[in-house]
Formats: structure tokens, C-alpha cells, sequence
């Protein structure tokens, strides 16, 4: 046991001896080994942060109230002019439609870019919003017809 400690003290005098064997006359040490140069360490170069991705199931709502002027063919071919209030996705309001010539009450819904509405019992459109325009298809209750149409919003 008393060489263990004797071994364990003498590590660190032999090191001390080893740094004081190098000095000069003139009593400063001089060192054994040149210092060690640092390099500049590199700064990393910022980058923009990603943005998050909405997903399929977030529903993004397209202001779509006002009035809109539109042509459909098929079937039937004219001219409508539907007139909307939104409320969320919701859409209400009405249709004035050239031929057959009525008006009827329609209700619908957007989402992202698509669109559906109609009047109940008589027409189901669907379609796609892009800016200040939509276009899509008809179809008339019962099989009974369809068509397309477009529209591009006034007011």
C-alpha cells in the first residue's frame, strides 16, 4: 500500500520537474511545446424557418359573398346571376337563371377551392374557386340533365 502512494505522489512531481527542466538562466520558464494556435471556429449561416404545411384537413374558407355573373351550357344554356352571403364556409342566397327564367333560393358551401351548392330538388353544382372565378358541373335532379357552367364575380 505504501507504493501505491508513493507511485501516486510522484506522477505529479515528475510533471513539475518536467516543466521546470526547460527554463532558461534568467529564471522564465520556457515552454516545451509552442501554444496551440486556435482557428477561427466557423459561424453557422442563418436559414429561414420552415413554414409549416397546411394539412389536407385544415379547411381554408374563400370569401365568396357578393354578386356573380356566369353562363352554363348543356341541358339548358344561358346566363345566371347568382348573388351570395357567406358566413363561414356557408354560402346562401339565389340564382336568377336565364332559361328556364326563374330565381330560385340556393344554398352551398366553399371550401379551399372547391365549391357545391343548389337548389333543393332541382340542381347540384360543384365546382372549383380560383381568384375571381368558378367553374364546375351540373347535375339535375333525377339524371335528368347536366352540364357546365362558369362565373366570374362583379360586386
Amino acid at each position: 500500500m505504501k507504493r501505491s502512494i508513493v507511485l501516486l505522489s510522484a506522477i505529479p512531481v515528475v510533471s513539475l520537474l518536467a516543466g521546470c527542466s526547460a527554463s532558461t538562466t534568467n529564471g522564465t520558464p520556457t515552454p516545451t511545446v509552442a501554444p496551440a494556435t486556435s482557428a477561427p471556429t466557423p459561424t453557422a449561416t442563418p436559414t429561414a424557418a420552415a413554414t409549416p404545411t397546411p394539412t389536407a384537413s385544415v379547411a381554408t374558407v374563400v370569401p365568396l359573398g357578393g354578386t356573380w355573373n356566369g353562363q352554363y351550357s348543356g341541358k339548358y344554356s344561358g346566363t345566371f346571376v347568382l348573388i351570395w352571403a357567406q358566413s363561414g364556409a356557408g354560402l346562401v342566397g339565389t340564382i336568377a337563371l336565364s332559361s328556364p327564367a326563374t330565381t330560385l333560393h340556393i344554398t352551398g358551401n366553399a371550401t379551399g377551392s372547391s365549391i357545391n351548392f343548389g337548389a333543393v330538388g332541382s340542381v347540384a353544382y360543384t365546382g372549383t374557386i380560383s381568384g375571381n372565378t368558378m367553374s364546375g358541373t351540373y347535375v339535375e335532379a333525377g339524371g335528368l340533365g347536366n352540364g357546365s357552367w362558369s362565373a366570374t364575380k362583379t360586386g
